[in-house]
């Protein structure tokens, strides 16, 4: 079964960077955009970054199955020793057909329904995120070296949150709670890099209401937890990965340091 080694990380990595290499060929030119049956869109991107990924994913861990959001129905759960790999080969398609650059590549490694590895590369931002349980979190600089990232501290009593939301799914309930947080700013952003900036310290808290998929959120997870955050349910609970078959994931928070 896959060992969490730095090895490892690096290999998703590069595997990530590829997919995101295919992505931003499709992204410099003009592209057809299909839905698919719950209405989200999908263009020649997300499935070249899905084969990448599979195909790349299979030979690094053969007994290990792939669930994409590309191919649901092939992934028949995780093995018998509790690993999967989980991919959203592009997170914020919303994102990439409005040209605004906020999309990425996620993919996390699952084990007994918790993420234990993670990696995030936003292509057009030239941004890597990646994480692995026992190793900590990471932002690849300039030069590929791997720079160790931390969650910022909780603002003190009178400070402003810094408080990231959604781009392409606003919802109603985010002004109660914003209301209930305090002091506050608000600045939108799209797909799995909202959890990044949190990981890194930019950005303090990132509360979702409404649809997300386990796909959207396992790697960014591992990254902002191995960074000294939480990823929650409203109720306080790790969102976790162990039902593949039930793939929408409660409303949750993404908190930076201790609160």
């Amino acid at each position: 079964m896959p060992t969490l080694t730095k090895a490892l990380l690096e290999n998703v990595e590069q595997l990530a960077v590829k997919a995101g290499e295919a992505i931003m060929q499709v992204y410099r030119r003009d592209f057809d955009v299909e839905l698919k049956a719950d209405h989200s869109p999908l263009t020649e991107a997300d499935k070249a970054a899905h084969v990448i990924i599979v195909r790349g994913l299979q030979a690094l861990t053969p007994n290990v199955p792939v669930l994409s959001e590309e191919d649901t129905q092939r992934f028949e759960g995780a093995n018998g020793e509790g690993f999967y790999w989980l991919v959203d080969p592009l997170d914020g398609t919303k994102e990439f057909i409005k040209r605004n650059h906020e999309f990425t590549v996620n993919i996390a490694l699952i084990e007994h329904g918790q993420p234990v590895l993670g990696v995030v590369v936003a292509p057009a931002l030239s941004l890597t995120y990646l994480a692995a349980n026992g190793l900590g979190a990471f932002k690849v600089a300039e030069g590929g070296q791997y720079v160790k990232i931390h969650t910022a501290p909780a603002p003190l009593e009178g400070q402003s949150w810094r408080v990231l939301g959604s781009r392409s799914h606003p919802d109603t309930r985010m002004s109660d709670w914003l209301a209930a947080l305090g002091k506050h700013s608000v600045q939108p952003m799209g797909s799995s890099l909202k959890s990044c900036l949190i990981a890194e310290g930019r950005a303090d808290v990132y509360p979702r209401f409404g649809p997300t998929s386990l796909w959207d959120t396992a790697a960014a997870q591992l990254i902002v937890e191995q960074a000294g955050g939480r990823v929650v349910t409203l109720g306080g609970k790790p969102l976790c990965y162990a039902d593949p078959s039930q793939v929408l994931n409660p409303d949750f928070v993404v908190w930076g340091g201790s609160v």
